[in-house]
């Protein structure tokens, strides 16, 4: 008996190939993120506890047959860095699901999803050297060429009460015979829509004053210890006096964090970066010289952050 010709690239997996759609369960609000192209894209939005569940849909040229060694979703979670962005480090367990056993596509499929029950603890966090982010991927594994894959980003929030102990930030900033200033902070620490409410004292001052700021500084650090890799960057610089100071004057301070883009504190997460912020108060004389002190400061997320009108523009990779 004569068999009927089957191309030859159809029978090995060449030619055209099958395409790949993720979509999550229901409407989500959505975050901005600079991603590695240094593009803004928004991402669905997942508190750490949520499920995350929805439908792959394959979808298989007309006419054509794809011979596969098995469907799969895995949820990823990772750490890159930018100066070695083909290694990064993931910081799950592998989370993967099943879609379908070894075997040939002839027709468009799609298959339910669900990750129930994992615990997203660490915030996505796209940074200057380092970014950590979430993403499902689907794969189709093919044996004869390179995997059919698909990558849909998602970001994840977490709130935290608020902190039981909040102590007042108190320091001074002097220089023998010519200056002495005291300030402090009513807390140190802050979630991120929250109010730094302070006052300085003037103490002594035989300087020329031109005007006095406050910085919020955002540090990012790489690594620990002694081969640990710092940046720093200017988040908002706040003027609160313009003019010579005298003795005996009280300059009160009330900063609003909520119009500056912050994110919680992150405190060595998994032995790989970290990001600190800081409170620099910075004196400026006539000649341009600078006095300053820095305080770090606590930040934390006490509700989500999303987005409106964003979601049209979720973007997969």
């Amino acid at each position: 008996m004569l068999l009927d010709p089957v191309p030859l690239q159809s029978f090995f997996g060449f030619g055209a190939r099958p395409e790949i759609d993720i979509q999550l369960d229901g409407t989500r609000d959505v975050v901005t993120v600079t991603n590695e192209k240094n593009k803004a894209v928004a991402l669905p939005l997942f508190t750490g506890n949520e499920t995350v569940s929805g439908t792959v849909t394959v979808t298989v040229p007309k006419g054509k047959r794809f011979e596969h060694l098995g469907i799969k979703i895995e949820l990823v979670g990772q750490i890159e860095f930018s100066y070695d962005r083909f290694h990064p480090y993931e910081f799950f367990p592998q989370h993967v699901r099943e879609l379908e056993q070894a075997g040939e596509l002839t027709a468009d499929k799609s298959y339910r999803f669900e990750f129930a029950d994992i615990e997203k603890n660490n915030e996505s966090y796209a940074g200057s050297n380092v970014r950590l982010r979430y993403f499902l991927r689907a794969k189709i594994v093919n044996q004869y060429k390179s995997n059919v894959t698909k990558v849909l980003d998602f970001a994840v929030q977490n709130t935290v009460a608020a902190p039981e102990l909040n102590n007042a930030i108190k320091m001074e900033v002097g220089i023998e015979d010519s200056l002495h200033i005291e300030f402090e902070y009513q807390r140190s620490k802050f979630h991120l829509k929250d109010v730094v409410v302070g006052k300085i004292y003037i103490l002594l001052v035989c300087l020329k004053i031109k005007h006095m700021e406050i910085v919020i500084i955002k540090r990012e650090s790489l690594g620990s210890g002694a081969n640990a890799f710092n940046e720093s960057e200017n988040i908002a610089k706040f003027e609160i006096m313009d003019g010579a100071p005298v003795r005996g004057e009280v300059i009160p301070v009330r900063l609003y964090l909520s119009p500056y883009k912050l994110t919680p504190t992150y405190r060595n997460v998994h032995g790989k970066f970290s990001v600190r912020y800081y409170l620099n108060l910075v004196l400026v004389d006539i000649d341009d010289r600078r006095y300053f002190r820095q305080q770090e400061i606590v930040l934390w997320r006490n509700e989500l952050q999303s987005d409106a009108g964003a979601a049209a523009s979720i973007e997969t990779l």
